[in-house]
């Protein structure tokens, strides 16, 4: 179980979300796709339009049988296929339970135990912060994409946020993968290329080789429903993602 996630906004994280949800399935994957971000964008870019259609929200505040809210998406991907679970209307509502103590970040886990089995990858889209919903995905989580943009603010960003997943890997005691991504990358700027030295330098290992590349089609596909290689399969952002599916799935994942 894969969770897309960094505490800064304005990273790439639902992009990355939906386009690697996507490329996996092109590559035979059966994937779910599961919104965790109240603003219901993962949904949406994947062509769920309807904002009161329930979802995670009536799994998380509920305890709903998830299967019933899986919207199939994408079963014309060869023999790979991608479903998603969309937000809800009330899921901003988790971050205000009370009740439960530690379990309540655990209510994720425990809602996809009886599912995992029928999917080969199932991929979170998580809110820019740090508060109940992203908690749940940490714990329910084996692996974390971690988009970074090309700033140094983000880099700041990534550093608090890397303090605080060393305090649940040692709550959950068991470590995760971390694979940083950087996102909107100019190769051709030089404070672009000193963000990815840093990088290197201060998370050796974690940093893929695969940056996603500035493409003005990744940020207009959603609008239409559609991910990427739907809106426009040859572009930078299409051949991104691509390769990046490929060196998480062959290199990284285990």
């Amino acid at each position: 179980m894969i969770a897309v996630i960094n505490q800064k906004g304005g990273v790439g994280k639902t992009t990355t979300a939906i386009n690697l949800a996507h490329a996996l399935a092109l590559l035979g994957q059966r994937v779910l796709a599961l919104d965790l971000d109240p603003q219901g964008h993962l949904g949406i870019g994947l062509g769920v339009s309807e904002k009161d259609t329930a979802g995670m929200d009536e799994v998380l505040l509920n305890g709903s049988d998830v299967n019933q809210f899986v919207v199939s998406t994408r079963n014309d991907t060869g023999s790979g296929q991608l479903d998603v679970v969309p937000a809800g209307p009330g899921l901003a509502n988790v971050e205000h339970l009370v009740d439960g103590g530690t379990q309540r970040g655990m209510r994720l886990k425990n809602a996809l135990q009886n599912i995992v089995t029928d999917y080969d990858t199932v991929i979170f889209d998580c809110p820019p912060s740090a508060g109940l919903l992203g908690i749940n995905a940490l714990f329910a989580a084996s692996d974390l994409v971690i988009p970074v943009s090309s700033d140094f603010l983000a880099l700041q960003s990534l550093s608090s946020f890397m303090t605080t997943l060393q305090f649940v890997e040692k709550t959950c005691g068991r470590s995760m993968g971390k694979h940083i991504v950087m996102t909107r990358y100019h190769q051709q700027r030089r404070l672009a290329r000193e963000v990815r030295e840093s990088l290197q330098q201060h998370f050796p290992g974690q940093l893929t080789k695969t940056s996603i590349r500035e493409n003005v089609a990744l940020a207009e596909s959603p609008s239409y429903g559609e991910s990427i290689f739907e809106y426009q399969q040859v572009s930078h952002g299409a051949d991104d993602y691509r390769q990046l599916a490929t060196e998480l799935t062959t290199e990284r994942w285990h």
